[in-house]
């Protein structure tokens, strides 16, 4: 299934995206696309309804990001072993993992804003993972059972802030805007291989990034095992697992950064695609 959130900024409805590609109104059948609503069972009463008696949804409303109310919001740093080496850093021996405040996230089609200040604003096409169920201490062999389902994020990052202004990288991932997630929650079980998916980011119509999770240092049940180990994950939660190579700040000889104006396309295979235009905050 592809379950999504349609409406005005924190008014979302919950909804599915059929077969032939018309949104259809699933307000009816639950409140909203979150933690309590993606578990197994709940997935499997979705499943069971046959679409076509939902209301269609006319016209092309906003989309909201495709997991209401959040909880932990987990990124996973220099997980590409071809990103890492663009960026010259050693591959890492752990996941290293970062926080992205809630307050970042946004709908996958809303504007980016970069704050005030911002000279070194990047881009990141990631997989998401979206917890569906309680895991503390899950083995990787069978961490994928805990997988509601995959979407799109954009990492979206001010590079100063990330590696200037003394701290974690925090500080330069959680700026308002700073993540855009969806169009879709793509249930696990139309993910054949979390392992195996094409991706790519378009700046103003040119390819940056062209990459595919297969060359990930740590793999998707390699990441919940390990977060597990550290804190329980809760459905709803959502892990972002790394970039490929192509962000601005690895362009050679000199780096690319966002300006007011531009606009990302962003794109990981089936999953659906992405498109922000760059703001600056007044």
């Amino acid at each position: 299934m592809k379950l999504l959130r349609f409406g005005p900024m924190g008014s979302e409805k919950p909804g599915m995206l059929d077969d032939t590609g018309t949104l259809r109104d699933l307000s009816g059948v639950i409140d909203d696309i979150n933690g309590a609503t993606i578990g197994d069972a709940e997935l499997d009463k979705l499943r069971a309804i046959d679409p076509s008696t939902l209301p269609a949804v006319e016209g092309n409303p906003r989309l909201g990001a495709c997991v209401g109310n959040i909880g932990k919001f987990l990124c996973i740093g220099l997980n590409y072993s071809d990103h890492a080496a663009e960026t010259g850093a050693a591959i890492p021996e752990h996941p290293i993992l970062f926080m992205k405040a809630n307050s970042a996230i946004v709908g996958p089609n809303d504007d980016v804003s970069l704050p005030r200040g911002s000279t070194h604003g990047d881009w990141e096409v990631e997989l998401g993972v979206v917890i569906g169920k309680e895991a503390k201490y899950v083995s990787k062999d069978d961490a994928l059972d805990y997988v509601a389902g995959y979407c799109v994020i954009n990492d979206v990052s001010e590079r100063h802030f990330q590696a200037k202004l003394t701290g974690q990288w925090t500080k330069g991932k959680s700026c308002d805007t700073f993540g855009p997630t969806g169009p879709w929650l793509v249930t696990r079980d139309e993910v054949a291989d979390p392992q195996n998916l094409d991706m790519s980011t378009d700046v103003n119509g040119k390819r940056m990034q062209t990459g595919n999770t297969k060359t990930m240092i740590f793999t998707v049940a390699e990441i919940i095992e390990h977060l597990s180990g550290l804190m329980t994950l809760h459905p709803g939660d959502v892990i972002s697992t790394g970039t490929p190579p192509g962000v601005g700040l690895g362009i050679k000889p000199t780096p690319i950064f966002l300006r007011k104006g531009d606009v990302m396309e962003l794109a990981i295979d089936g999953l659906g695609s992405q498109r922000q235009n760059v703001t600056e905050d007044a």
